[in-house]
């Protein structure tokens, strides 16, 4: 692919502030790469509904705290359901048409939800968005293993990590100050960010989809460009050569026949959804927990503040490091560190104890953070990226739907069952990576990979 880029991985490193070490950090990197990146952080900086939508529904709509809780069942109800047909839409008519139509649906979501006033009109507003929030995953995930090489798709996943990390850190203050002034300017921002999320990437990334066999003529609508023709052409290269999931010749060809019959992720698709299941307690039992305890609301804002501080100073310098080791061992690694946070936070009963802990888990996060999509990149043929990453979308939503189910019945039983608990099922997460590692080896040694 040919593309103006700073500089590969493996160049110099310098000191910190040097060029040479912000070339090892940012540079190698394509033009329509930066352009997902930048839509990324502005979409997340405008997404501010979503962690405020439970006080926005009980303050301003007047509901209690079950009706609340029943519409943003329904809203996590279409994120989970999105995923698969999203995945499926980037396959079949391309990355940047799906990414663009979700962002756009996303919009018009946030505005038919500030405009409902009626218990039915909200939840079916909140089921329309949640179907639209995140349509744009698994074509973002798809566009970023189309563009980037295998060496540096770590980073280029952790770049993003990074991105929604920051973003999501100036929502969160930002959106604390619109609430003041009136919940209708959250929902206007919202829906202006994601627009211009979807307008970015509509005119700054060509589309990448490889063309099926026995096609011609470009996919997508940027059919002129360079880099999306050359990606397009080795796509059918690839795939012209008879590669299939995993480039295991013979191996069906279909869509979701491959994908079902691809054990390997089938697996990886499974120890996804534990860790994300015992993640998912940062947000859900872990506020419940704290508050037991006796602290409060502004306690545990506090301790988590500590988790996206340490992202966004720590998290860039630790990509090409980790974009040179083997991405299965580094992943593992990483989940044993965050099993020792949680496993930490059992035994704490103060604020420094809580935040010791989350320092202690983050420091694991960041060790992981561009590698789940490195490795969905790696299992997956270039026809069916978008699929691929919404199945594991799809485990990443079952996960957080779950967390809240399980997490609250363990915390019944006590806080130290409970984050003894989490802690193990991470280290079972942990051993299932670490047993499916020379699988991946072997995945990512095939021609396609």
């Amino acid at each position: 692919m040919t593309s103006t880029t700073l500089a590969g991985p493996g160049s110099p490193s310098g000191s910190p502030g040097s060029p040479g070490f912000l070339r090892s950090k940012l540079g190698g990197l394509p033009r329509p790469f930066w352009a997902l990146w930048a839509g990324t952080l502005v979409n997340r900086v405008g997404m501010m509904v979503q962690p405020f939508i439970g006080v926005y529904l009980i303050e301003s709509r007047g509901m209690s705290l079950a009706a609340a809780g029943t519409v943003m069942t329904v809203f996590g109800a279409g994120s989970l359901i999105s995923q698969v047909p999203a995945g499926w839409l980037a396959d079949r008519y391309g990355r940047r048409i799906t990414l663009a139509g979700g962002m756009t649906a996303t919009a018009a979501g946030m505005a038919a939800l500030g405009a409902s006033s009626s218990f039915p009109a909200i939840v079916a507003s909140m089921f329309v968005l949640g179907l639209a929030i995140d349509a744009y995953r698994p074509a973002s995930n798809a566009l970023v293993a189309d563009l980037v090489s295998p060496a540096d798709r770590p980073r280029a996943y952790g770049l993003l990590f990074w991105a929604l990390n920051l973003g999501f850190s100036v929502a969160m203050v930002a959106g604390g100050w619109l609430a003041r002034a009136g919940y209708g300017w959250m929902f206007a921002v919202n829906a202006l960010t994601s627009l211009a999320f979807g307008l970015l990437v509509w005119r700054a990334v060509p589309e990448t989809l490889p063309r099926r066999a026995g096609r011609t003529g470009p996919r997508g609508g940027d059919g002129g460009s360079q880099d999306g023709g050359e990606l397009r052409d080795e796509g059918d290269r690839l795939q012209d050569g008879g590669a299939s999931p995993g480039g295991r010749a013979g191996a069906p060809r279909g869509g979701l026949a491959a994908l079902l019959g691809d054990r390997l992720m089938i697996v990886y698709c499974l120890i996804s959804l534990l860790y994300n299941m015992a993640y998912s307690q940062v947000f859900t039992t872990l506020p419940v927990a704290m508050s037991g305890s006796g602290f409060s609301t502004v306690d545990y804002g506090l301790v988590i503040a500590v988790n996206g501080v340490l992202i966004v100073v720590l998290q860039p310098l630790t990509g090409d490091w980790v974009g040179r080791r083997d991405p299965g061992t580094v992943f593992a690694a990483g989940l044993i560190v965050i099993s020792a946070g949680f496993a930490l936070t059992a035994f704490v009963s103060s604020i420094a104890g809580y935040a010791v802990g989350v320092v202690v888990w983050t420091l694991g996060e960041i060790l992981t953070a561009g590698l789940p999509g490195a490795i969905v990149a790696i299992l997956a043929p270039s026809h069916l990226r978008g699929r691929y990453a919404g199945m594991y979308g799809l485990a990443m939503s079952g996960g957080a739907m779950l967390a809240p189910l399980v997490g609250t019945r363990l915390l019944a039983a006590g806080p130290v069952t409970l984050w003894l608990t989490v802690g193990g099922v991470i280290l079972v997460a942990a051993a299932g990576l670490l047993a499916i590692r020379p699988a991946l080896r072997r995945r990512a040694a095939s021609p396609e990979a």
